[in-house]
């Protein structure tokens, strides 16, 4: 039997003004995927394992494509790696698995996942198709109309992305066997939630994933998914929505997505994030450190999280903390080339000034920001590449670009060439530093940073811009055209009947 199994991923962020090209996603094709997927901690990872335990089983792996959040993807990415899929089908496999995101807009389509799995079905109209979504992906018909399974990430931060394929991938071999014969329903809220209102571990969106859970052990029911979407793709269907795979049974489908979709519109205070002014937070971050216990605070810069499409290098929170007297502080990483090239070649006795950060322009915003100018030497030059260690992409390999470790005195900066998610601790260690000996630790990052970071640290403060960054929770700062309305909390009088 022949599986057709691939995986392309983006998170895109319509707002942001990184570029999103075909190099972004340094796709790998046929036995490279193959071969740089087999033990990944990944939903393709998981699929690749599954049917290599089967008997009498064949692989397709066209491609294996991911780029981190950022802006619109370009046409020419989107085509080539969709015509790349496309083009396996040739090779007429029993069986589709993907690992997409659910989230993905391109220039040349707007419902990026729903456009592929639309053109897959009009070439292989018979051949079932089972697909393993990220937690934040924007559900549309299109996705839900021509895949026989889909089901999403349980957790946030995410450390189920194997086992969420796992699961797709049991349904498709009961499908295939005769043991089942699942499909999809789903149910779609008006309401854009907070990424920071995401959080598997509390709140709104905890009671959700439990309520899922719990519905999977009803008979008939296989699957159920929380979708969160994500509210910075300005997108007619960014938002909320419930899934549910059952074992051919449309109504209990429609009832179960129906019965959670209602717990979630009465809950819907809970997945609205209201941000605090930065000095505030500040203020309650000293407090913090005051306090008893060992660590740094952590304080998470989530108006410019990467893994959102965020530029790695505002100032705003560095430049506040600084005139707070937040020190010793470590920050990082930045992404600034122009610094990392001035700084590599200098002495460790070479004292400078440098300009870090703000060389982003956003599209929405009208006022250019300054860079952040500081003195002080460099400690330490790397080559940024670190294996993750962490629970999230576990065993992947990390390339910052080249790094160093810039020293103010009152901050430990690690600066690198490319956009990186503080999601493991080779960040610093790859430039020789501990940073659970300081007193604050900045980093760019909303969730990711979490299991690794929180470990290490006495408690945490979550940092928004005052005058908004690429991926802040102020939904103020974000001039949505493309979004239907009313959607609920930009429009607080927005109702949804059942």
């Amino acid at each position: 039997m022949k599986f057709l199994i691939a995986r392309f991923n983006h998170e895109t962020n319509t707002f942001s003004p990184v570029a999103t090209p075909l190099e972004s996603f340094l796709p790998l094709y046929g036995d490279d995927a193959l071969n740089d997927q087999r033990n990944a901690r990944t939903a393709m990872g998981a699929f690749i394992r599954l049917v290599e335990a089967q008997a009498d089983h064949q692989l397709i792996t066209p491609l294996s494509a991911t780029a981190n959040p950022s802006g619109t993807v370009a046409a020419e990415a989107y085509t080539t790696l969709s015509q790349c899929i496309l083009d396996a089908l040739s090779e007429q496999p029993d069986a589709i698995l993907l690992d997409l995101h659910g989230a993905l807009v391109a220039e040349n389509a707007a419902d990026g996942e729903g456009e592929l799995l639309k053109n897959i079905r009009a070439i292989a109209p018979d051949v079932p198709i089972a697909v393993a979504l990220d937690l934040h992906g924007n559900v549309t018909q299109s996705m839900v109309e021509h895949a026989n399974i889909i089901i999403s990430f349980k957790t946030y931060p995410h450390i189920d992305m194997a086992e969420t394929g796992e699961h797709a991938g049991r349904l498709m071999m009961d499908l295939l066997s005769g043991q089942s014969r699942p499909i999809t329903r789903w149910k779609q809220l008006p309401l854009l939630s907070h990424t920071l209102r995401s959080n598997t571990n509390e709140g709104a969106m905890q009671r959700a994933v439990e309520a899922a859970r719990q519905a999977e052990l009803e008979e008939g029911v296989l699957a159920v998914s929380i979708m969160a979407g994500f509210s910075l793709a300005d997108f007619a269907d960014a938002g909320m929505s419930v899934i549910v795979v059952t074992d051919n049974d449309e109504m209990l489908a429609d009832s179960v997505a129906e019965r959670i979709a209602q717990q979630l519109w009465q809950e819907r205070e809970g997945f609205v994030y209201h941000s605090a002014p930065l000095k505030e937070s500040l203020e309650q971050a000293r407090e913090l450190q005051k306090s008893e216990g060992d660590g740094p605070v952590l304080l998470l810069d989530h108006s410019d999280n990467v893994m959102s499409g965020g530029t790695c290098d505002t100032m705003d929170v560095l430049a506040t903390a600084l005139v707070k007297h937040l020190t010793p502080i470590v920050v990082g990483p930045i992404c600034d080339p122009k610094a990392v090239q001035r700084l590599w070649k200098l002495r460790p006795t070479d004292v400078v000034r440098v300009d870090i950060g703000n060389h982003n322009q956003l599209a929405h915003q009208t006022k250019k920001k300054k860079s952040l100018s500081l003195v002080g030497v460099l400690r330490a030059r790397s080559d940024g590449e670190f294996i993750v260690t962490g629970p999230i992409y576990t065993g992947a390999k990390v390339s910052m670009g080249r790094t160093v470790l810039f020293d103010t005195i009152d901050a430990l900066i690690v600066i690198c060439e490319q956009r990186t998610e503080p999601f493991d601790m080779g960040i610093f260690s790859c430039v020789g530093l501990d940073p659970s000996k300081y007193d604050y630790l900045l980093l760019k990052s909303r969730m990711y940073c979490r299991p690794v970071f929180g470990a290490i640290a006495k408690g945490l403060i979550e940092c928004d811009s005052d005058t908004g960054g690429p991926t802040s929770s102020n939904y103020a700062f974000f001039p949505f055209t493309q979004l239907r309305r009313p959607m609920f909390p930009l429009d607080p009088s927005t109702e949804f009947v059942y």
